[in-house]
């Protein structure tokens, strides 16, 4: 199901919307400790752009016998991906909810075209709203907005981040080059920066003086 998501834009890098929760969150996904929750959670599968259904398409012929046989038959009925009412194209799941491009390594879930990429089999990496997660982008005609998408069973990444003093706009450097270009990604991190350190020279300015001080 297609959600606009709450939010408040706090910044403007061309015609792209960021919100605050994209500037100022820590996160690292932390694949051991979520599973890859965001593969098999959900109520659709991974939003696709256009351009992206004829890889989805070639991702299936060459991955359709490595495919799980749930996912295998989904497929056959139904194909790669499916036209969501009020969202447009996503992949296919199993049970509704699992990624047909699923495949386990134990009890971790992975993406088999991601895997195929790895390996050198094909050139196309996933899509990229898998890659952009937890970021979701909500089209609002003539601008897009590029939104944190808080979930539970992301939390392992967030304490990850926070571990780690990593960013999410340092994190998702690579999907966000890719979905914007580079030029557009160093302007948007030199905008973070500055966010985040009106943020924390607001917040100096909001603490109280110690008792027994003056300002003058």
């Amino acid at each position: 199901m297609f959600v606009m998501r709450a939010w408040t834009a706090v910044l403007l890098v061309d015609n792209i919307l960021i919100s605050d929760d994209v500037v100022s969150a820590q996160f690292s996904c932390n694949l051991g400790a979520c599973r890859g929750a965001c593969c098999v959670q959900g109520t659709s599968g991974a939003p696709l752009e256009a351009d992206e259904i004829e890889h989805v398409d070639r991702a299936l012929e060459l991955l359709r016998d490595e495919l799980r046989p749930a996912a295998r038959r989904v497929t056959e009925a139904k194909g790669a991906w499916e036209d969501i009412p009020g969202a447009g194209p996503a992949t296919t799941c199993v049970g509704g909810a699992e990624c047909v491009f699923v495949v386990f390594d134990g009890p971790v879930a992975k993406c088999a075209i991601q895997k195929a990429w790895i390996e050198g089999r094909t050139d196309w990496i996933k899509p990229v709203s898998c890659h952009l997660y937890p970021i979701r982008i909500d089209d609002l005609g003539d601008m897009e907005l590029v939104n944190y998408e808080r979930m539970d069973m992301c939390l392992p990444g967030v304490a990850q981040g926070r571990r780690d003093g990593m960013y999410l706009s340092d994190y998702l450097e690579a999907p966000l080059t890719r979905k914007y270009g580079a030029n557009w990604y160093t302007r948007f991190q030199a905008a973070c920066r500055d966010r985040r350190d009106a943020i924390a020279e607001s917040g100096r300015a909001a603490r109280p003086a110690p008792e027994g001080t003056s300002p003058c």
